[in-house]
């Protein structure tokens, strides 16, 4: 028997932001499979609302892989797709599989010969770089940088020493209520003369995206507390 398909499904990166994350083909497919492994069950089903999903929920099927059953990505998960059905899996917000635990599920699908079709979405990541102004052609996402201060000083200047050797943007991300004292961190370790591009609630209405020095944004450094925020920086 053929197994079923696993479709990578994004979810918007913002509350008020549903509209602009749908395609046609991302609504025809939510309507058309009754499985979905997902990182968050209450913010899934309520995208699938939002997303026009036509079948009662109550027929769905839900796993969840959130952080208390990461270790247990397990067969109970592909038992639906071993047995030629197709399931969708969804990340919290963004894409799965980017900077997201839902790529082990990806290559465990892999690992038993599972087909895997990404639909198209918004990521983040991305989308801060088109808007940034920097090198798109050669950059690097390092995800989240140490929280011991001196660790995160050390990183901060390798990175920028990086962007300046390579022209390459480097990319990295904060827990969102971490992410002034990141800030603060940056605008005190960096050159005044490199580029830091902030890009904060991405999609939303009160949506950020600028890119100046390190001396400009220390003239009046935005308040970044609670609101999620990619930050690149490039020479």
């Amino acid at each position: 028997m053929a197994t079923g398909t696993l479709f990578l499904i994004p979810v918007p990166l913002a509350d008020d932001a549903a509209a602009k994350s749908f395609t046609p083909f991302l609504v025809d497919t939510i309507n058309s499979i009754k499985e979905y492994i997902v990182e968050n069950e209450k913010t899934a089903r309520r995208f699938l609302k939002l997303a026009g999903l036509k079948m009662p929920q109550s027929e769905l099927i839900i796993h969840d892989y959130g952080k208390h059953n990461r270790d247990n990505v397990g067969n109970d998960f592909f038992k639906g797709l071993m047995a030629g059905n197709d399931v969708g899996l969804m990340s919290e917000a963004g894409c799965p599989g980017v900077a997201d635990p839902g790529a082990d599920v990806v290559a465990e699908a892999h690992r038993k010969g599972i087909k895997v079709v990404p639909l198209v979405g918004p990521s983040s990541i991305l989308l801060a770089l088109m808007a940034s102004g920097f090198n798109g052609q050669s950059f690097t996402f390092h995800g989240y940088l140490p929280i011991d201060k001196v660790q995160r000083s050390k990183s901060i200047k390798d990175l920028e020493a990086l962007a300046d050797r390579n022209k390459q943007t480097q990319i990295f991300i904060e827990t969102p209520f971490r992410n002034n004292q990141l800030l603060e961190e940056v605008l005190k370790t960096g050159n005044p003369k490199t580029r830091l591009c902030i890009a904060c609630n991405i999609t939303a209405a009160d949506e950020m995206i600028k890119t100046q020095s390190l001396a400009d944004w220390k003239k009046q450094p935005p308040d970044l507390h609670k609101r999620p925020t990619i930050f690149l920086l490039f020479r």
